[in-house]
């Protein structure tokens, strides 16, 4: 079986490695759900509104309402009708303009995610993303055999293009982002191209 490093070395533009071929991240497994759309504005512009969560209820069927305590955490609520999930998601790699990664903060299911963006020749952009949800428990068992694997990844796959879809609509009614996020994230964490310089622990006391 070949590792992992010569499979990338074969496919240099699989999920996960960035086109320079540095490795992004641990790339999502070959079961993963993976759908594209494209939309007839700019990347930049596809990719500002896609950075304003708080506006998914807006064009989405499922999302009802987004909260984002911290730049990298979002905690979704979603559902259908009166049923409601609640979870959060935590950033784990944004590059603007160009790709965001994220992991779900809870167990049962687990699940990953990434979305990049590239500019197609007519000037509008592609959306890919890709997902992976990993059930654990009985759920787990249940999800081996072929059959529910199958049904578990055209039901994924089912709403992640409905969503693109709807996305897709809302961002060419508008014709240009509602707003925009443009910071960078490696690891969790933001990376601020001029951080603080380190804070003096001594007392400063007044003069005069």
């Amino acid at each position: 079986m070949a590792h992992e490093d010569d499979a990338r070395q074969a496919v240099p533009n699989m999920p996960g490695t960035r086109t320079d071929g540095v490795a992004r991240r641990r790339p999502l497994r070959e079961q993963h759900v993976e759908e594209t759309v494209r939309v007839a504005v700019p990347v930049r512009t596809a990719y500002n509104q896609w950075t304003q969560f708080k506006t998914f209820p807006r064009f989405s069927a499922v999302v009802r309402g987004v909260e984002q305590p911290r730049p990298t955490v979002t905690v979704w609520t979603v559902g259908y009708g009166p049923l409601r999930h609640r979870f959060a998601a935590e950033i784990v790699e944004q590059d603007p303009d160009a790709y965001l990664a994220w992991r779900g903060l809870e167990q049962y299911p687990s699940h990953q995610g990434e979305i990049e963006f590239r500019p197609t020749e007519s000037g509008g952009t592609a959306i890919t993303v890709r997902m992976l949800l990993e059930p654990q428990g009985g759920a787990r068992i249940l999800a081996a055999s072929s059959r529910a694997a199958r049904l578990t990844a055209r039901l994924t796959a089912r709403l992640v293009r409905g969503e693109l879809m709807h996305f897709k609509r809302f961002i060419e009614g508008l014709g240009q982002e509602s707003g925009a996020w443009r910071g960078t994230i490696r690891n969790g964490r933001v990376q601020y191209e001029h951080p603080e310089p380190p804070r003096s622990r001594v007392a400063r006391w007044p003069v005069g």
